[in-house]
């Protein structure tokens, strides 16, 4: 019998043409496109590997594909999502984004990196294990939805009605994960929380001759003053009753993040900016990055913005704002919190609208068994110690999934520094994902024994 290793060596060919398969199938959530045969393609590779699998329907979305496999003390979860960000502008692309290309060792596909290789690959390491090593020695479930580019509106629904499918299990594989520039793998064990609203000032019927503005509010300042008592020109957020909101990374969250390769000078040549607020630099700026909250200003409209002038007296202005959070914020707590603010400081005319449901802050213990196996399956596969960061700047719906059923997670893929998920071009090294499957097994194998 074959080895693991021999095994996916002999199936290397037929593994990337089912990578192939997976990424020339459009799957865009935000443009309800190839959703549903995307679905059927990820419920068929689970079918092959003797899984039983299921669509689970989801009012008002798009289904996810459950999958049950193995037996043994320990259950893993595998969290992947089938949807994929839109592909435009086309463009930009050196090769049709849904007509996958390998090229000088690296795969070039819409979706490859987030995350149909890691969706696929973990599937690929299951069938290897099946037909080298026997029986799985631990149960594995997967929940693999079509909606986290979209920012995973309706996951909170399925667990809900879904509970006790996920509900036990002993820790989360989650969807996303790479390499960093020193070709150190990471482990994510986290998530920040998001809100994202609207504001919106009105004034006028309708805009006026700018000649009125000497008596008629103009409501582009209006929401100007009003966000400038968010945030002051120390970066300091000054929202009414939100630094109560806040707790400090305990020590071994710092202590993890002390490790976080950062190079302040290389990271400034990357963005072509001089420094970062305030001057941080090194650790301060790795703590600043990963535990600390923001307001963030993602665009801001009002009025005349084409060529020339219009003077003009805007009748509407809004703005789009997204508030990362951190533990022990909630997203119902900040937006209560916005809005005593806003009302308080004199601004009970601006309006909040929430555009999107919002995300809890996702925070796993570093000393789980699920990351334990993640880093001795990363020494056993990279041949170095994995770098743990105790939470990614990003946000994600892993609480829904994990942490509000006490499901430690953590994040490891195949990704790399230049993979360039959600724009043109986007890659993997094939290495990578051939690496990727060997650290499946490892995980297996160090998460059944622990």
């Amino acid at each position: 019998m074959a080895t693991f290793h021999e095994y996916v060596e002999q199936n290397r060919e037929r593994f990337l043409n089912e990578l192939k398969d997976f990424t020339s199938q459009p799957s865009v959530a935000a443009q309800k496109l190839g959703m549903t045969e995307m679905a059927h393609k990820v419920k068929a590779r689970l079918e092959k590997l003797g899984a039983q699998t299921k669509l689970i329907p989801v009012e008002g979305g798009f289904p996810v594909v459950y999958g049950e496999i193995g037996d043994g003390a320990k259950t893993l979860l595998i969290y992947d999502h089938y949807d994929v960000q839109p592909p435009e502008p086309f463009e930009l692309w050196d090769s049709p984004p849904w007509e996958p290309e390998i090229r000088d060792g690296k795969f070039y596909a819409r979706g490859v990196a987030d995350n149909k290789s890691d969706t696929l690959l973990r599937m690929q390491a299951v069938e290897s294990w099946l037909a080298t090593e026997g029986a799985l020695p631990l149960k594995i479930k997967w929940v693999i939805e079509g909606e986290e580019e979209i920012g995973s509106p309706n996951l909170g629904k399925f667990v809900a009605a879904n509970r006790a499918l996920i509900a036990g299990a002993d820790g989360c594989l989650w969807e996303f994960g790479a390499k960093d520039s020193h070709e150190n793998p990471m482990l994510i064990c986290g998530l920040k929380g998001i809100v994202y609203v609207e504001l919106h000032a009105h004034g006028a019927n309708r805009d006026l001759h700018s000649g009125a503005a000497s008596i008629v509010e103009n409501p582009a300042w209006r929401l100007v003053w009003a966000l400038s008592t968010l945030k002051n020109e120390r970066d300091e957020i000054t929202i009414d009753g939100y630094a109560e909101t806040v707790r400090e990374p305990n020590a071994l969250e710092l202590e993890a993040a002390s490790h976080i390769p950062f190079d302040t000078n290389l990271e400034l040549e990357k963005y072509g900016i001089k420094q970062f607020i305030n001057g941080v630099r090194d650790f301060d700026a790795v703590k600043k990055l990963y535990f600390t909250p923001t307001v963030t200003i993602c665009g801001l409209h009002s009025g005349y913005t084409g060529p020339g002038g219009k003077t003009v007296l805007p009748n509407h202005a809004f703005v789009k704002l997204d508030f990362r959070l951190v533990p022990d914020q909630t997203p119902d707590a900040i937006l209560k919190l916005l809005r005593q603010h806003l009302d308080a400081h004199g601004f009970q005319d601006i309006e909040i609208h929430l555009t999107e449901t919002g995300e809890h802050v996702a925070r796993s213990p570093l000393d789980s068994d699920i990351v334990k196996a993640a880093q001795a399956a990363a020494r056993a596969t990279y041949g170095r110690e994995a770098v743990v960061f105790p939470t990614a700047a990003g946000s994600g719906p892993m609480y829904d999934l994990c942490q509000q059923l006490n499901i430690p997670a953590v994040s490891a893929g195949a990704g790399y520094p230049d993979s360039r998920g959600h724009a043109p071009n986007e890659n993997i090294r094939v290495a990578d994902y051939f690496q990727g499957i060997t650290f499946i097994r490892e995980l297996i194998k160090n998460f059944a024994a622990n």
